[in-house]
C-alpha cells in the first residue's frame, strides 16, 4: 500500500467506490427487480393451484406455458430474460422430475436437492478459507477483481457472511425437505414460495450493507448474527 493513499479492501480505490451502484440497485438488479420476483414466481403459483383444483399433468403444462409466455413476452419488449429463463428452467427440470415418476411432489425435488449441495458447498468454502460469497462479490459487484483476498479483515468478513448464508439456505432447504418426506404436497408449495425469495432477498441486504460499511474507510468488522 503506497503511503498517503487510502487503501480500500475491496480492491476499489475511493472514486470507484463512489461509482458503485446503490445498495436499491444492487438489489434490484440481482432479484430482478418487483416485477422479476413476481414473474418467477407466477409459474409455481400455476402449478400449486392447478394441482389442488385438476391433475399433475395439466397442472405441469399450465406452468410450464405459463414460464414460456413470461420469457416470449420479455423477449418481444426487449426486457432482460436472465430471471424469466432461470425460471422457466426451473420449471422445466421440475416438471421432468414429477412427469417419470408421477407424484406431483417431485416437482420441487431438484430444488431441494440444489439447496442441499448449495448450502453444503457455502459451508465447505468458509472452512477452506475460499468464501463462496467473497467471488460473487468479486464478480457481481467489484468488477472481477479479488483483492479482498489480499485483506484479512475481509476475508472474516466474507466468511461469516458466506456461513450465514449456508446456515440459512439449508434452514430452508430442510423446512422443504421434511414437507417433502411427509407428502404435503400443496404445503410444500407455498413453503417454496414463501423460502425463496425473501430469505434471499434479506440476505442480500444483510451481505451488501456489511461489506459497504466495512470497505468504507476501513469500518470495523460488524459480528454477523448466526456466523
Amino acid at each position: 500500500m503506497t503511503t498517503g493513499q487510502q487503501h480500500t479492501p475491496s480492491g476499489l480505490d475511493p472514486q470507484d467506490e463512489e461509482r458503485l451502484p446503490s445498495i436499491a440497485e444492487q438489489m434490484a438488479d440481482q432479484l430482478g427487480g418487483w416485477r422479476g420476483l413476481v414473474e418467477s414466481s407466477i409459474p409455481v403459483v400455476v402449478f400449486v393451484i392447478a394441482n389442488v383444483v385438476g391433475e399433475l399433468r395439466p397442472a405441469l403444462i399450465a406452468s410450464i406455458a405459463v414460464a414460456l409466455l413470461i420469457a416470449a413476452m420479455r423477449l418481444a419488449q426487449r426486457k432482460p430474460v436472465r430471471h424469466a429463463l432461470n425460471g422457466l428452467f426451473g420449471i422445466g427440470v421440475g416438471a421432468l422430475f414429477a412427469l417419470r415418476s408421477g407424484d406431483a411432489r417431485d416437482f420441487y425435488l431438484p430444488g431441494i436437492l440444489f439447496g442441499i449441495g448449495y448450502g453444503l458447498a457455502l459451508l465447505l468454502s468458509a472452512v477452506f478459507r475460499q468464501p463462496l460469497v467473497g467471488w460473487l462479490w468479486s464478480v457481481l459487484v467489484a468488477k472481477g477483481r479479488s483483492e479482498w483476498r489480499d485483506d484479512p479483515k475481509l476475508v472474516r468478513t466474507f466468511s461469516q457472511l458466506t456461513v450465514l448464508w449456508g446456515v440459512v439456505w439449508l434452514a430452508k432447504v430442510g423446512v422443504q425437505a421434511g414437507l417433502y418426506l411427509a407428502h404435503q404436497d400443496t404445503a410444500l408449495g407455498v413453503a417454496r414460495l414463501a423460502l425463496g425469495y425473501p430469505p434471499y432477498a434479506l440476505l442480500l441486504l444483510i451481505t451488501v450493507w456489511v461489506v459497504r460499511r466495512v470497505t468504507r474507510d476501513g469500518a470495523p468488522v460488524t459480528p454477523l448474527p448466526g456466523a
